[in-house]
């Protein structure tokens, strides 16, 4: 079955070589594509270049499956290439796990719903029941997975039954206090999303707005990262900072802290969304 389409995006990175772009742009012109957007990086330490590309299908005229096929079989081999196709107009499907903290939860929502957030939402997921009510405002089925030590491995499995029942792309992890195995990360390569705020690795613990502030900090931050074996130390996708003086107390550096962590995690997702990201030695391309 014929499937064409109006709009793709390609992300393609391969070694860093003569006439890649002219190759790539005559392709898609020979093909009746029009490049309605287009960036490229070279890591010249690493001899590596970076991609990407909005095409726009003149007259519906591109066949996905053909050009994703046809753009493969061109320039693999001859450019040790490697490259995702996706669709402009089909959504990526997002689960959105949570815990108790409902303030990262309501924006990616709101953002959602408004459609500036460009995505599916088909459930939340929790290991409490504390947020149920607020799937229930946003009509947004609620799935309650509870996880202890013992169950752990039992919960992860039906974790992976619900992501496969609903088509999920990538997930989020709004404030999810668990630490996501192996098993689910093999799944969803470079795919889950995580948010934490930026004292780490100096105030570690259930309480570190308190330790920072015991210590007199003055700057706090939130970071935003896809989630690798590694806990917190996967491919930075989005940070930012704010000042504090002596001045606060530990709720004015909580508030501001998860002021942060709700901002940071969405400009990422909405990065991720985007297609803007590529993933290259636990790091990240981020196109504008």
């Amino acid at each position: 079955m014929r499937q064409n389409i109006k709009r793709l995006i390609l992300l393609m990175h391969c070694p860093d070589q003569k006439g890649i772009i002219a190759a790539v742009t005559n392709f898609i012109n020979s093909r009746n594509g029009n490049i309605t957007y287009i960036d490229q990086y070279v890591d010249r330490l690493n001899g590596a270049f970076f991609m990407r590309v909005a095409i726009e299908s003149m007259n519906n005229s591109i066949n996905f499956n053909t050009f994703k096929s046809d753009f493969v079989k061109e320039f693999s081999s001859s450019l040790n290439l490697k490259c995702n196709f996706y669709q402009e107009d089909k959504l990526p499907k997002l689960g959105v796990f949570v815990s108790k903290y409902d303030h990262c939860l309501y924006d990616i929502l709101t953002q959602q719903r408004s459609g500036k957030l460009k995505c599916e939402i088909p459930f939340i997921l929790s290991n409490h029941i504390d947020l149920e009510y607020i799937a229930t405002q946003f009509d947004i089925p609620f799935y309650h997975v509870p996880i202890t030590k013992e169950t752990k491995q039992e919960a992860e499995i039906e974790q992976l039954r619900i992501l496969t029942k609903h088509k999920i792309d990538c997930i989020v992890l709004a404030r999810y206090m668990q630490i996501v195995s192996k098993n689910l990360i093999d799944v969803y390569p470079s795919k889950i999303i995580n948010i934490h705020h930026s004292f780490l690795p100096a105030f570690p613990g259930a309480k570190p707005y308190h330790s920072a502030f015991e210590r007199g900090v003055k700057i706090i931050g939130a970071t935003s990262h896809y989630v690798t074996e590694i806990l917190d130390s996967g491919p930075i996708i989005e940070q930012d900072i704010a000042r504090v003086s002596h001045e606060h107390e530990v709720l004015d550096l909580i508030n501001r802290g998860q002021d942060l962590e709700r901002i940071v995690l969405l400009r990422g997702l909405k990065l991720h969304c985007d297609r803007k990201i590529m993933v290259y030695n636990n790091k990240t391309i981020v196109f504008t």
